[in-house]
């Protein structure tokens, strides 16, 4: 069976959006073989909503899911212009040097209005783009709220099928609301740059508290002794000393490098294998990924329902007339969702 495919133009990249059919032991076989091309269509099919594509996309994470589980996952997050890129890029390259493989999953913010995304990402890690050994795949987050998109936790697992080693995940750099990358990824990474407030945000319950690793960027080794560094340092690690520990053995450490230079890369990539092995010895590392798999099948389950009940809300003319009573305020959203929930049969 062939597989059919058509492409869009966006910010310099090709991205295949698929029509069916789909033959899924092509793109079983292929991403086994390491043929890259077919990885980016497996990845699309299972960033599609059309709901063929969803069964055949279960068919597939079934089927690679014994290839799964063998890589180390790194999330990344940071406000607007703290270096996201240019920090994964630089750390890339040092992590290729050692013979890693590294896929870059990098979330780009989705208009509200049209949905649609820059999805620059690529463009703004060229020399990661160029290395054999380096996939970089933009990803539009299509309002989904957490940072990442709703396909990103099977879109790691094709590219660990792939042979990846190693999976950085870029958030869409927004703030707080970020924390949905901590229930995909092994270590978390925030970025912050000296002088931007961030460092009072460790008072507050959100993105800081779940950080494993903080990094102060755009600090040059021949900076590391200026006030402003010293400064910056010193109030985060005042800040972090106040968050509750969400890993007991783990004090989290701050790290200060520019991602320009390279200098800093060493070391945090150091520190990232450090936790990686120390959550091994706690034996808390595959607890974790258990916890993660719940996590995302109660996600999905979310998501399935909200669907199911939107379509059922759409085609039943008592459900709609519910509906019409809350627009007019004949009765309370509370009221109307509980009377909805009676009456829809799942």
């Amino acid at each position: 069976m062939s597989t059919a495919f058509f492409f869009v133009f966006l910010e310099g990249n090709f991205l295949p959006i698929l029509k069916t059919p789909i033959d899924i032991s092509l793109l079983y076989n292929g991403i086994l073989e390491g043929n890259l091309s077919l990885l980016s269509k497996a990845i699309t099919l299972v960033e599609s909503s059309h709901p063929t594509h969803r069964q055949q996309a279960s068919e597939l994470i079934d089927c690679i899911l014994p290839h799964t589980g063998n890589s180390i996952r790194i999330g990344f997050s940071g406000v607007p212009g703290v270096g996201k890129s240019t920090l994964m890029e630089s750390l890339g390259l040092h992590v290729l040097s050692q013979g890693k493989k590294i896929a870059v999953l990098a979330i780009d913010p989705s208009s509200h209005s049209h949905k649609g995304s820059i999805l620059g990402d690529k463009t703004r890690m060229e020399e990661l783009a160029k290395h054999p050994n380096a996939f970089i795949r933009p990803t539009p987050s299509s309002g989904i709220l957490g940072g990442v998109a709703f396909a990103t936790y099977e879109t790691v697992l094709l590219c660990e099928a792939f042979g990846f080693d190693t999976i950085f995940i870029e958030t869409v750099g927004v703030g707080q609301s970020e924390t949905q990358v901590s229930s995909l990824t092994d270590v978390f990474v925030l970025l912050t740059v000296p002088h931007t407030g961030d460092e009072l945000q460790g008072i507050k319950r959100g993105i800081m508290e779940l950080a494993h690793i903080l990094f102060i960027n755009k600090i040059e080794q021949d900076e590391t002794h200026s006030r402003h560094a010293i400064d910056a340092k010193t109030d985060l690690v005042r800040a972090s000393q106040l968050l509750p520990k969400t890993v007991e053995f783990w004090t989290i450490p701050v790290l200060m490098g520019s991602a320009l230079s390279g200098f800093g890369m060493e070391i945090l990539w150091k520190t990232i294998e450090q936790f990686i092995e120390e959550k091994k010895l706690h034996g808390v590392f595959f607890e974790q990924r258990e916890q993660q798999r719940m996590h995302r099948f109660y996600g999905i389950l979310h998501h399935l329902l909200v669907e199911k009940i939107q379509r059922t809300l759409s085609q039943n003319k008592e459900l709609q007339e519910v509906l019409s009573r809350v627009k007019n305020e004949d009765i309370s959203p509370l009221s109307a969702g509980n009377l909805l929930l009676n009456k829809i049969r799942f």
